[in-house]
């Protein structure tokens, strides 16, 4: 079993690094040549522009601030799993800089690199998200907006990485922010269809005999709430608790691997929740 364990983490971590140096090649081949701005890539390429500032410094910074954010506004548990991928992918995105100009892939349409890019990163973004960490970034600032403008993560993303590409729009041109707002749908339909299907959140049934602990690990640890419905088994005809909670596609493995550390029989099923409406 340990063998077994070591293995999948093994493999959880090689997916992690595939990913993040995905992230960092699709930067630096096709979104900084094209000027694609969103996420704190995009603020690299908006100082770049206004200021001469090296990309990765803004990424660099801008992930160390996020995360000292995120400790004292979402707490340890929750900043944990972005700090490798926060620190990572600027050093790595400064790491493979130079491949471009080494390792020549030609000339292509701008709309072609825009659509290349984006898959190369929604690819690298859900084998992140798929092996339980995330490159922080504005997703921290997505679940602080999310936690403390009341309301959910989806709303949350459109407002932060809206503003970046809105942003773009008075640094670059009209081309330039269409082309972002284009990458950026690609990535996100891309990183879905990686991790877990295509819809942006996942719903959770979840039947326990510790309940208390496993909405405790939801509620403080995820920072979603949950819902609690009477159930009733149809052989047995047992009445039992079934624990409810929507989340976003990223945090579906750590709900489930937390679940599972919590309480190893727990039965519990996944399903696609395309659309989510109503609530904080």
């Amino acid at each position: 079993m340990k063998q077994k364990h070591k293995g999948e983490m093994l493999f959880r971590y090689g997916e992690f690094l595939v990913g993040v140096l995905l992230l960092a090649l699709a930067f630096n081949y096709f979104l900084l040549p094209n000027n694609i701005t969103y996420g704190v890539g995009g603020l690299g390429i908006i100082f770049k522009k206004l200021f001469s500032i090296e990309p990765f410094i803004v990424m660099l910074v801008s992930s160390i601030l996020l995360l000292l954010l995120s400790f004292f506004l979402l707490g340890k548990n929750q900043t944990k799993n972005t700090v490798i991928g926060s620190l990572l992918y600027p050093l790595l995105v400064k790491a493979t800089e130079s491949l471009p100009s080494v390792l020549n892939l030609g000339e292509a349409e701008p709309f072609l690199e825009v659509v290349c890019g984006a898959i190369v990163a929604g690819a690298g973004l859900g084998l992140v998200f798929k092996a339980g960490f995330t490159t922080g970034g504005t997703d921290i600032l997505n679940h602080i907006v999310s936690k403390y403008g009341k309301m959910n993560v989806g709303k949350a993303m459109l407002l932060t990485d809206g503003l970046i590409i809105l942003i773009s729009l008075f640094v670059f041109d009209f081309q330039t922010f269409i082309y972002s707002i284009v990458n950026l749908a690609i990535v996100s339909m891309i990183t879905d269809k990686v991790v877990l299907g295509i819809s942006q959140s996942k719903a959770f049934f979840i039947i326990t005999e510790h309940e208390t602990s496993v909405k405790k690990f939801i509620m403080d640890s995820m920072i979603h709430g949950v819902t609690v419905l009477e159930g009733r088994g149809g052989y047995t005809g047992d009445y039992k608790k079934v624990i409810m909670c929507i989340i976003p596609t990223s945090q579906y493995y750590a709900l489930k691997e937390g679940i599972k550390r919590i309480d190893p029989d727990a039965f519990f099923v996944i399903t696609d929740a395309y659309e989510v409406s109503g609530g904080a």
